[in-house]
């Protein structure tokens, strides 16, 4: 399985269609808090001069949105941002939209709740199943880890990798689903959890690795248990740097 997330570092550098641009743009400002909820948004007037496309594009780009659960077009009236609740948080877009505006602690302490409710499982699923291949694959990954000269950002990407793999070697397709669908607020989650030092990056590999072992030897609990640390371990460090920033 090939995350939606480490497909769009390859081709973000390449220019977006105009319905993607629309989207993007007005997801971001949505979930931004640009437009309240329950506000209307600018008529078809206004948001087509803004963007330069046609009214097909524009409809296409507001059904999106719908579909999205982030806007709700009334008769007459408008379209109108819904209440967050409506809002598809699984969606990658949204999910990454919220990284870009800013996330809070909640939020985050939210999104682990969700990993540890899923990926310790998945792990013990794998130590059940992997074949022999896919662990070396999974020790592979977990070393590159700890290769010279990762950023933090190429780290949250080769984090990704591994916990993706998990998902997929897991054999089961709601795990698979369920991991492709959080990809972007994991490699989000992952940036802000990397040591501030690179003498913290081998760590993160010998944590990993410990898993790994743990799923060689068929040791379901282990492996659980070693997965349920590598998140909780990384919670800390984002809990510590929201202390850092004097935000409780």
């Amino acid at each position: 399985m090939r995350s939606r997330l480490i497909e769009r570092e390859h081709t973000s550098g390449k220019s977006r269609t105009s319905h993607s641009q629309v989207v993007d743009d007005l997801g971001k400002a949505i979930v931004a808090g640009a437009f309240a909820v329950g506000e209307i948004l600018p008529g078809d007037v206004e948001l087509l001069q803004r963007f330069k496309v046609s009214r097909t594009v524009l409809r296409e780009s507001m059904k999106t949105l719908a579909a999205k659960g982030l806007v709700v077009p009334r008769a007459r009236v408008g379209t109108k941002v819904t209440e967050k609740i409506h809002w598809n948080m699984f969606d990658s877009d949204v999910l990454s939209w919220h990284f870009d505006s800013g996330v809070d602690r909640e939020f985050l302490l939210h999104l682990y709740d969700v990993r540890l409710a899923f990926e310790p499982f998945a792990a013990g699923l794998v130590a059940e199943r992997a074949q022999p291949d896919e662990i070396e694959e999974l020790r592979l990954l977990a070393t590159q880890m700890a290769a010279e000269g990762h950023t933090r950002d190429s780290l949250a990407v080769a984090d990704l990798r591994f916990h993706m793999a998990i998902a997929d070697m897991s054999h089961n397709p709601f795990m698979r689903t369920l991991g492709s669908l959080i990809d972007a607020a994991l490699v989000g989650m992952f940036r802000m959890s990397a040591p501030p030092s690179r003498e913290g990056f081998s760590n993160i590999s010998v944590t990993h690795m410990q898993i790994v072992d743990a799923i060689s030897a068929g040791d379901v609990a282990a492996a659980r248990l070693a997965m349920e640390y590598v998140i909780l371990d990384g919670r800390d460090h984002v809990l510590q740097a929201f202390e850092n920033l004097g935000q409780p």
